[in-house]
């Protein structure tokens, strides 16, 4: 049976994190993630709430709230540029999979300073908008993004993030019923990471 590029990339995930795990549990060496973590951030296009909990020595769970933004321009409704601002609830496994070695480097550890993959799990729920567009509302999506990243820490608690990720979204467009259903088209998502943040 055919499987979907989400499923190939997940197993993918799941596999290279236990093998890193396994790996990492017969070495001398004691690197971990931290316990939990919390902490903002914010890039060009949001600002977000964070924690960060360890499931292993080198897998986070990370779950996070807060604003995407978007900028885009809309002829019928001015020559301006417009943006808003729409709410999002992420769900993302960390695979800090260069943790040990950096450890065994004598290089920083501290508030997860390592490369990590990942799996974003995001939803857009269409609960309210800041824009400078009156009436206007986004329509609510699923976004499943695979993606690869850098972490490093600057002093004890200033972070920054940088990386790369593509995936794929779903719409759920809504009726005059007020009942949503699920468009079958995909559609592709690019996550450009890059994000400056403080760690509590």
């Amino acid at each position: 049976m055919h499987q979907s590029p989400i499923k190939k990339a997940l197993y993918a995930f799941i596999f290279l994190a236990i093998t890193n795990n396994i790996n990492a549990q017969t070495s001398t060496q004691k690197a971990s993630v931290e316990k939990s973590l919390y902490g903002i951030q914010t890039g060009f296009l949001g600002i977000w709430g964070h924690n960060e909990a360890r499931l292993t020595n080198t897998i986070a769970l990370r779950t996070e709230i807060g604003l995407d933004a978007d900028i885009f321009n809309a002829e019928f409704i001015g020559s301006n540029d417009k943006f808003l601002l729409t709410p999002v609830i992420t769900l993302e496994p960390r695979w800090y999979y260069n943790l040990n070695r950096r450890f065994r480097k004598g290089k920083k550890i501290a508030n997860n300073t390592a490369n990590f993959l990942a799996l974003k799990i995001s939803y857009h729920p269409n609960l309210f908008v800041i824009s400078n567009v009156e009436n206007i509302e986004v329509i609510p999506d699923l976004q499943i993004i695979p993606k690869w990243a850098i972490k490093r820490t600057v002093g004890k608690h200033f972070t920054y993030e940088t990386g790369i990720g593509i995936g794929y979204r779903k719409l759920f467009y809504q009726n005059d019923r007020n009942r949503i259903f699920i468009v079958d088209d995909s559609d592709v998502a690019v996550d450009l990471h890059l994000r400056l943040g403080y760690t509590f």
